[in-house]
Order: C-alpha cells, then sequence, then structure tokens
C-alpha cells in the first residue's frame, strides 16, 4: 500500500472505530473490528470503468480471504465518484455486477459516501449521517455473516430508528464534526 492508500485506510478505521462502533451504529461491527477481521482495498479510479474493475478486483480478493479473517471489507474510492448523484447511478450498476457475477446472495454491498442523502430527508438532517464516511465507499459483507448476525440480534429492525433518534437527537454540527475529524488523519 503506497503511504495516501495507508492514509485511506486510517482515515476509514478511525470512523469505523470512533463513529460506527462507538456509537454502536451497527452492533454488529465490534466484534469484527476488536478481531481485526476486515479487508480494505483502495481505489485510486476516477472513471467509472476503472472503479467497477477494481470493484470486481476488490471483490475477487475479498471472496478469496478466509472468512476468519476477513467477515467483511471495503471497496475505498480515494478520487472517484465524489459526486453522490453519480455514485448513487453506480450502485445500480452494483447490483448488476452481483447479479451478472454469480454473487447475489452471497455478497451484499453497501453504499457509503461523504454526502449520503436518503431520499425522504433533507440535506442538513443528521440522519444522513448513518451512511456518511470519510470516503465515498462500498462495503462488502458476506450474506451467511449477516443473516447469523441478524438472527442472532433480538430486534434487528430497530437498528435504523435507533440510529436516526440517536443522531438526530446528537444535532447535525456534532455528527458533522464527528465525521470530519476522521479525515484528520
Amino acid at each position: 500500500m503506497t503511504a495516501t492508500e495507508k492514509q485511506v485506510v486510517a482515515s476509514i478505521e478511525r470512523w469505523i472505530r470512533e463513529v460506527v462502533v462507538a456509537l454502536n451504529l451497527c452492533p454488529f461491527a465490534e466484534p469484527v473490528v476488536s478481531a481485526g477481521r476486515i479487508f480494505y482495498a483502495v481505489s485510486d479510479a476516477v472513471d467509472e470503468e476503472g472503479i467497477y474493475m477494481d470493484l470486481l478486483q476488490a471483490l475477487d480478493r475479498f471472496q478469496q480471504q478466509d472468512e476468519t479473517s476477513a467477515a467483511t471489507g471495503f471497496l475505498i474510492l480515494s478520487e472517484g465518484l465524489a459526486d453522490y448523484g453519480r455514485y448513487n447511478d453506480f450502485l445500480e450498476l452494483v447490483d448488476r455486477l452481483l447479479e451478472e457475477s454469480g454473487l447475489k446472495g452471497v455478497v451484499q454491498i453497501a453504499g457509503f459516501h461523504p454526502r449520503y442523502l436518503f431520499e425522504e430527508c433533507d440535506e442538513s438532517d443528521p440522519s444522513n449521517y448513518t451512511n456518511r464516511s470519510p470516503y465515498p465507499m462500498f462495503h462488502l459483507i458476506r450474506e451467511d455473516d449477516l443473516e447469523s448476525a441478524v438472527a442472532s440480534y433480538p430486534d434487528p429492525a430497530s437498528i435504523p430508528e435507533r440510529n436516526i433518534k440517536l443522531l438526530r437527537e446528537m444535532g447535525l454540527e456534532e455528527v458533522k464534526w464527528r465525521l470530519e475529524r476522521c479525515c484528520q488523519v
């Protein structure tokens, strides 16, 4: 990894620790983080074709990892898809990629972006920060692990509602500050 890639990964690791785990936005994250079972890949591609190829490669490398060493993974875009509209459009391609590659039902990909905006939310709604990250990225999740984690959690349907409530109570300035701090690595 180059120095820049190390900085990008360090920023995401800090965000995972200080936002996702610290606020318990994902109750399944802490054991994986503590065990160091996260796969990271960084793409410096700026065009969609390059990002698509890097995503294919990251999916392949992630699938080759033993589940005990990489329970989950991230492809982080250090340069590409900074525009949230373009990123969101690209997510539709990602769904087709999973379908065409035979990974639908094996791997799930969730989206995170610095400008993430839920369809029904105003730009200033703190709840958008449940999916805002220091860089645009794709979260690679093993379906079997996800199903197992969800089955062992008492009320998984309550997680999004709890997160929205928590972030709105914290307020926009606090959640914005937490995200910005993660970019200062």
